[in-house]
């Protein structure tokens, strides 16, 4: 019979756009006793999580909650719970998961109206404005940051544009959320869709998500206990409003409010570690402060973008559209990526990705998020991937990555290598 040794994954510095590494205090937390998950001790545990999602979200919403599952869970759960078949959605492409809404938006049998720019650009607010004005949407859903092309789409004007015409906005935050600013209430958002392995340092697993009353509404059309919960004589909210059900069970968002809501409608059991994790992940992310994560981001992915250049090499994406927290690198001309990406890992213990659909071979994505945005990981991931290039034969000039990076962090103008 086999035997197995004992699990030992190898240490990495992981500056990848997610999953990436996890707080030790996170992984820490998660090893505490389970609980009932109606015990007392435990639902106080929900509860503060959901005041600190409010604060993350820097929302008033009541519902702010994780769906257990990973960032897609909560893609799934906010849209099929609010779409019904034959509505309108408008989906504004700009990357890879652009495209994912979309898929999510017809499979819950959605009227799908899609409009794209080029990868590595975004959407010009007036764009799609004129698009909600000639399709007259439901729905509009977009990604706030594409990890897939390093880009930033700016929300606000389209945010308040929805609710003067009686739009739905629902945004992808799950690559911002925790590293950049993001004002659900400010901008008009009406559900926020996020993730816990990328900004918010915690495992892959849970998917923080809010929206407010004018979501719920719909919901509420739609809802329906589960058959075996439901009080005798019960007739469901989607009888009598004429609305289809939910057609998910799992990712029912109505149902998924009972639970959470002081009723505590039994619907799954509650992934306990996973919740011990991400309200840690919360805890200290307040403890640091929002502004001060928000400048820390910012600050290690201003030395990327540096450091990057300062080796000579080429930027992916729009500079005015850039994602803080992804750097995006063309891959030098002759060069094979998939090589250098595999040095960097065996030799130097350091993990960045490739990219996906037209950008696959072609560039580089480095992230810096979370406990991961470090000082150290990034003048670590500078040198490194400077002396992998030396030995694939890229001529540079060797060291002046690092210096640009230190430049940054010393406060100094950006200089750029010609």
């Amino acid at each position: 019979m086999k035997r197995y040794k004992d699990l030992s994954p190898p240490p990495r510095t992981i500056m990848t756009p997610g999953p990436v590494e996890v707080d030790p205090r996170v992984l820490r937390a998660m090893s505490m006793p389970i609980l009932g998950q109606f015990d007392p001790a435990f639902t106080d545990i929900m509860n503060e999580t959901m005041e600190m999602l409010r604060e993350l979200y820097i929302t008033d919403n009541q519902w702010a909650f994780p769906v257990d599952g990973t960032s897609r869970s909560g893609l799934e759960a906010v849209m099929v719970s609010l779409i019904e078949p034959g509505d309108k959605v408008l989906v504004p492409i700009y990357g890879r998961f652009g495209h994912l809404l979309t898929e999510i938006a017809e499979r819950c049998g959605a009227d799908v109206v899609t409009i794209e720019t080029e990868w590595g650009t975004v959407f010009n607010p007036q764009t799609v404005q004129q698009a909600i004005l000639q399709h007259r949407p439901t729905i509009v859903a977009m990604v706030h940051g594409e990890t897939s092309t390093g880009c930033m789409q700016p929300l606000a004007e389209i945010g308040h544009f929805c609710r003067e015409h009686d739009v739905l906005f629902i945004v992808d935050a799950v690559a911002t959320i925790g590293g950049v600013p993001f004002y659900t209430d400010e901008w008009k958002v009406d559900a926020v869709m996020g993730g816990t392995q990328k900004c918010l340092s915690v495992p892959s697993g849970m998917a923080p998500i809010t929206y407010n009353d004018r979501v719920e509404r719909k919901i509420q059309n739609r809802k329906s206990i589960e058959r075996g919960l439901r009080p005798v004589g019960d007739i469901p909210s989607a009888v009598l409003s004429g609305h289809h059900r939910i057609a998910s069970n799992y990712f029912d968002l109505a149902q998924l409010q009972d639970y959470w809501s002081p009723k505590r409608l039994n619907h799954h059991t509650e992934a306990t570690s996973m919740l011990y994790g991400l309200r840690e992940g919360l805890r200290i992310l307040l403890e640091e402060g929002l502004e001060a994560r928000f400048a820390r981001h910012a600050e290690n992915g201003a030395a990327i973008v540096a450091g990057i250049r300062g080796m000579g090499l080429e930027l992916f994406g729009d500079d005015a559209a850039r994602l803080p927290v992804v750097t995006c690198i063309y891959i030098p001309s002759g060069v094979d990526g998939e090589s250098v990406r595999s040095m960097l890992l065996h030799d130097f213990g350091i993990e960045i990705a490739s990219s996906f659909g037209p950008l696959q071979g072609k560039i580089w994505r480095i992230g810096s998020m979370g406990y991961s945005s470090s000082r150290k990981n990034v003048l670590h991931v500078l040198g490194a991937l400077e002396a992998v290039l030396i030995h694939h034969g890229v001529s540079l000039p060797a060291g002046q990555g690092v210096q640009a990076a230190l430049r940054v962090y010393a406060g100094q103008k950006e200089v750029t290598y010609q």
